[in-house]
């Protein structure tokens, strides 16, 4: 494993992030798979891995116990702990950070992050609340070691983040495909000039760029036969000094075992690599119609229970197929897309701003013609 220096620490390149963990069904509702995840964790482990992502909202709140759980085992020294201070899950910030403690099983965070600041126009809210001021006493006390944020926003309101405080890091989503159809170099550019460190999240975009269209892998598979797809954009990454850790939600054992694998030794991509790549891209941006990432930020705030992540995610994969057969697919969502109400919960949540009613109002149209909302 290379690792890097992050905030003066020596941080392993991948990092593990613990929103994605595998799952089971009980107690009414997915919940993690105790055994797969605890195996992935003793696998990134054994093998370097070093710094662990997760945070308060994640697994609707269970991240953060299974994580305390998981690493018990292991000397505190040995790993780091990256959490998040979410204002909309709860904005009492003193009893978040000690419930925090608490789960994580640990007197002290080593990394603590804002949670996505810019959705929605919440920078207000954390700038406001005081949140920061006592962040910075828990720092003066050890209890937490370095502070930063993590952002989904736009431009400017990243530039008035960066100005605000002195920040020891911060947290960006970041890949080959944003890169290209998003404002990502823009902001890559300001915190490095700006000084701030950065560690990686969305590497492989929610998973979306561990499997390209055939004719996009067809134009990798022809430059190296011998890389995973998954590989090139974490290679990618590794083109970008500033990029301190970049973080994959492992969610099976053979994820993280390539993407060891592929952080074990330098191995950047070339110019004609990524210009390879880029190619590929843009193939594979055809096909793409909606740009989730399956973060679940909207699920729970569904009224009508709707899965929106696995309803996209048909509405992808399935936008060449006749729309009546998507009446007959399994999404595992009670609520279905003529169900949505257009209250725009999830859009307001959403960190890809993806108009999320417009597209449950498209997919009723093509599978019930004429209803009237």
């Amino acid at each position: 494993m290379i690792y890097n220096s992050l905030c003066g620490e020596n941080i392993s390149r991948l990092g593990m992030g613990n929103m994605r963990l595998p799952e089971k069904f009980g107690e009414g509702r997915p919940v993690i798979d105790f055994e797969k995840a605890q195996e992935i964790i003793d696998y990134a482990m054994a093998n370097g891995i070093n710094y662990f992502d997760t945070a308060y909202v994640y697994h609707g709140g269970d991240s953060e116990k299974f994580l305390g759980k998981a690493l018990k085992n292991y000397p505190r020294e040995s790993y780091k702990l990256a959490t998040k201070f979410s204002y909309g899950a709860n904005p009492d910030y003193k009893k978040v950070l000690q419930e925090q403690l608490e789960y994580l099983q640990t007197d002290y965070i080593d990394f603590y992050l804002l949670h996505g600041l810019g959705i929605g126009g919440n920078w207000n809210d954390f700038r406001d609340c005081g949140c920061i001021d006592y962040f910075m006493e828990m720092k003066e006390k050890g209890v937490i070691r370095h502070l930063g944020f993590s952002f989904h926003g736009t431009v400017d309101c990243l530039r008035e983040i960066v100005a605000h405080h002195n920040w020891d890091f911060c947290q960006l989503q970041m890949n080959y495909y944003d890169w290209l159809h998003a404002d990502t170099q823009k902001e890559y550019e300001i915190v490095t000039e700006a000084g701030l460190p950065v560690v990686v999240m969305e590497s492989l975009r929610g998973g979306l760029l561990a499997s390209l269209s055939p004719e996009a892998e067809a134009i990798l598979k022809a430059a190296h036969p011998d890389w995973s797809t998954a590989s090139w954009a974490l290679r990618w990454l590794q083109r970008h000094p500033n990029v301190k850790v970049m973080l994959s939600g492992m969610s099976a054992l053979e994820q993280i075992v390539d993407n060891v694998a592929t952080c074990e030794t330098d191995s950047a991509l070339t110019d004609a690599d990524e210009a390879v790549l880029f190619e590929a891209c843009e193939q594979f941006r055809s096909n793409v119609l909606v740009p989730c990432t399956g973060c679940r930020y909207c699920v729970d705030t569904c009224p009508t229970q709707i899965n929106i992540p696995e309803v996209l995610k048909v509405y992808n994969d399935h936008k060449d197929i006749p729309w009546t057969f998507m009446g007959l697919m399994r999404t595992g969502s009670k609520g279905k897309p003529m169900d949505c109400v257009s209250c725009g919960l999830c859009t307001e949540h959403c960190p890809q701003n993806i108009d999320v009613p417009h597209y449950m109002a498209a997919l009723t149209d093509k599978l019930m013609p004429g209803r009237k909302k």
